[in-house]
């Protein structure tokens, strides 16, 4: 089975806000769908955390060491991707472009056998998994009603992240917290994201340390990128130090790069990005290193359902991993699938058990957001 054309279609149209200090807008394209399709029929979807006129370029550079590869062996050809494009930037929309890629050759070699991408990737743990629900921080009021909103949905666990946490004060911080913790109650699991990532964050380690101790006396899970992205050293004082679990990873990309924040403990949790590390291929390679090393891995979640669906199929392989993040009011996870997500009584996700990552794309849903009409091969505007 050959690799005989990839298309891309990035996405619009209600494109969610990020919380970031320059704000995305609904029109901006951060998501691009990626489709390989094989001389056999079959076709694999993914999805890279990239504009999609990067992706064009990168698909375009990529061209000659895809077409006619075989379809059905997704980590060797994304190796031989990475190989010989190094030198044009590791990490960049290259790999973000080749994580894409990984996730639909994943997708093809499911179909292909007629097995869910996570029993090939070595067996499934479990068949259920506990999503949170992903949602920005706002002021205590307005908060309260979206974290309600969610909760009524039957989430039982949440996330909340950016917004103006870190960027007031103190006092608005604990404020912000003390709300969400009144409104989803003692039982249910709450994580803070700073999201440290952002432009010219303005924080600093003693802020981070101080902010931990904060959280701890409201039960919180983890707390998410408290640290600019690329300071190793004070990721490793802090971990070494905060009373509640630090998360991050999810700005690094390819394993090599994970290599020394795992094995000097930076991270309680790491959370790579499936659309960002390399894929599926990549993914399960860090989780394994992490695994090694003490960290758990719970997979970064802001994307899109087919992120969202490699993320459940590693979650069923890799047998530390109980929480997958679940981006709450994107249309770009909540409508790309035929077959809407639904949480059970518990409050957890089905695994998909359909060949590959066990779902089936809403085409209409791809045209709209898009404008692209992609079928079995070829593409119209």
């Amino acid at each position: 089975m050959k690799i005989v054309e990839i298309q891309c279609a990035g996405l619009r149209h209600g494109t969610p806000a990020g919380g970031w200090a320059n704000e995305i807008q609904p029109e901006d394209c951060v998501h691009t769908l990626i489709a390989v399709h094989t001389d056999e029929g079959i076709t694999g979807w993914g999805s890279a955390f990239t504009n999609d006129a990067l992706v064009r370029g990168a698909l375009k550079v990529l061209e000659p060491l895809y077409l006619g590869e075989t379809a059905i062996e997704p980590e060797r050809v994304s190796e031989k991707l990475h190989a010989n494009t190094f030198w044009l930037g590791r990490g960049g929309s290259v790999t973000h472009t080749i994580s894409g890629i990984d996730i639909a050759l994943w997708d093809i070699l499911g179909k292909a056998t007629g097995q869910p991408a996570g029993r090939l990737l070595g067996g499934r743990y479990r068949e259920r998994v506990q999503p949170y629900a992903s949602l920005l921080m706002n002021p205590p009021r307005v908060l309260a009603e979206d974290l309600a909103r969610v909760r009524e949905q039957g989430f039982r666990a949440f996330k909340i992240g950016w917004g103006p946490f870190g960027r007031e004060s103190a006092a608005r911080d604990e404020e912000i917290v003390r709300a969400a913790r009144d409104t989803v109650g003692a039982d249910a699991l709450l994580m803070v994201d700073a999201g440290a990532s952002d432009a010219f964050w303005p924080r600093d380690y003693k802020w981070a340390a101080g902010t931990a101790h904060m959280l701890a006396d409201y039960g919180v899970y983890w707390f998410e990128e408290p640290i600019v992205p690329d300071n190793l050293h004070d990721y490793v004082l802090l971990r070494n130090q905060s009373p509640v679990p630090i998360a991050g990873g999810e700005v690094l990309t390819r394993r090599q790069t994970f290599t020394p924040w795992l094995q000097q403990r930076a991270f309680d949790i790491v959370q790579p990005d499936v659309t960002k590390v390399g894929g599926i291929s990549e993914e399960r390679r860090i989780a394994w290193m992490a695994e090694e090393n003490g960290v758990r891995f719970i997979p970064h979640g802001w994307n899109t359902a087919l992120g969202l669906a490699a993320d459940l199929q590693l979650a069923s392989a890799s047998r530390n991993t109980n929480l997958v993040e679940y981006l709450t009011g994107s249309p770009f996870i909540d409508d790309l699938v035929e077959r809407p997500w639904k949480l059970d009584s518990d409050g957890m996700l089905e695994i998909p058990s359909g060949p590959g990552l066990g779902v089936a794309i809403n085409l209409d849903a791809v045209e709209r957001h898009s404008g692209m009409r992609i079928g079995a091969r070829g593409a119209s505007y």
